[in-house]
């Protein structure tokens, strides 16, 4: 075991850990008041329900060996993490079957690995935020990791169809590259999320009357909590504390700085103000358009990558309302746009690969590749899960629940209890 990686490890899951509530308190500012309690749960329930999912079969189908048609692995091979934990002969504490190539147990990476699926499909619940039962979203989860998430690992981290060493890689004749998650993560659960938007339909009242974030502190709290958990997610993804994992961090500061700023100058030119909302959505822009490109661009196409995303996230953000789909907190415009962006520049910005450094067409032809079958896979199986919940047990609450406040009908509690009144204006309960 090498301590120094391990220490490392355990530390930059905990970071990830700490970005699903950072996610609650992200999405939990841009709802109304009325649905800020099942906006905190949503992300709860995507940490509890994903934590004995992986434990069961989710890490076994990523990462757990028994290729299967380079989509996925055997659910039985690390069922219940018998592949990766055993009782130590002599003092029957549990510990750790191996090591890997970089000297870090197993047991620390299956559970950086976990946080990766929890933060994942935390991100979709702001697609559809104020409008779904607890108990569908649970049940979601329990599917969708293990029908979308964990083979959608497993085909790009552990040497399937989307891997560097992969069919698509091997025909096209360059390595695909996805450091930290712009297929796994960001793209897929963007894709996910206009899915089931479009299958649940629209919020009541939308396009016809503002819904506005109730409190931008939590947004604004939740986007640096983010920043700071994504050192985790990048950084850590070198899987050593190295040099790599030093630059991993500096490039995706520089990436949601840039962001941020492109973010707010557009902003400026189309409203004329810099808004914290602004601010904290390019921030978010920025580390995930970072995220699959972190440790191949130089810091100035760091900055350049940062900066084109801030602007065409921003006015990507307004698609919705052109194209009449409620994504409440604009996860397809941040994560679905950015996510493919960070994709496809790799094929341009990579150091040797890429276009602009040196390379030919065929990493931007395998980045593009990949980034359509993870489209393309993530839509149809996350449409089959949410159409069969939609027509079993149901996503939505009712419209009376939904006008008065999901947080009541769904949690039975209010996020806010002001004296004197019931916690929501006039404007929230209509």
């Amino acid at each position: 075991m090498d301590s120094g990686n391990t220490a490392w490890l355990l530390v930059a899951a905990s970071f990830v850990f700490l970005m699903t509530p950072a996610v609650a308190f992200f999405y939990g500012g841009m709802v109304r008041s009325k649905a800020i309690l099942n906006m905190l749960m949503l992300s709860a329930g995507s940490i509890a329900v994903t934590s004995i999912v992986w434990a069961l079969w989710g890490w076994s189908i990523a990462y757990a060996g028994h290729d299967i048609a380079g989509i996925f692995g055997d659910p039985a091979a690390g069922f219940l993490l018998k592949d990766s934990v055993l009782a130590d002969a002599s003092s029957g504490t549990y510990t750790s079957v191996a090591a890997d190539a970089n000297g870090i147990p197993s047991t620390v990476t299956v559970a950086f690995q976990a946080t990766f699926a929890m933060i994942t499909v935390a991100l979709i619940s702001g697609a559809i935020a104020e409008r779904i039962k607890y108990s569908t979203w649970m049940i979601f989860v329990a599917l969708w990791i293990t029908f979308v998430y964990a083979p959608m690992a497993h085909m790009v981290w552990n040497g399937g169809l989307l891997s560097g060493t992969g069919a698509i890689s091997q025909a096209i004749g360059a390595a695909a590259h996805d450091f930290a998650g712009g297929t796994v993560v960001h793209i897929n659960a963007a894709i996910a999320a206009l899915v089931v938007v479009l299958i649940i339909g629209k919020r009541h009242g939308f396009g016809t009357q503002p819904f506005r974030p109730h409190n931008v502190p939590f947004v604004m709290l939740g986007a640096f909590l983010l920043w700071f958990g994504w050192f985790g997610f990048n950084a850590g993804s070198a899987l050593k504390a190295d040099g790599n994992a030093g630059y991993a961090w500096l490039s995706t500061t520089l990436a949601a700085a840039a962001a941020m700023l492109a973010w707010g100058f557009t902003e400026r030119v189309r409203t004329g103000h810099y808004t914290a909302m602004g601010a904290a959505s390019g921030m978010v822009a920025g580390l995930v358009a970072i995220t699959p490109a972190a440790d191949v661009v130089s810091p100035l196409w760091a900055i350049v990558l940062g900066a084109i995303t801030g602007v065409i996230c921003c006015l990507a953000c307004s698609l919705k309302f052109k194209f009449g789909y409620d994504d409440s907190l604009d996860v397809v415009g941040v994560h679905g746009v950015g996510g493919v962006l960070g994709c496809v520049l790799i094929g341009f910005f990579a150091s040797g690969t890429g276009l602009f450094s040196g390379g030919d067409y065929k990493q931007l032809l395998v980045q593009v590749c990949i980034a359509l079958v993870a489209i393309l896979y993530s839509a149809v199986i996350t449409a089959i899960i949410a159409f069969v919940l939609e027509k079993t047990v149901g996503w939505r609450v009712s419209k009376e629940d939904e006008i008065h406040g999901v947080d009541v009908s769904d949690q039975g509690e209010r996020g806010y209890d002001f004296a004197g009144g019931n916690g929501y204006t006039l404007r929230e309960v209509q």
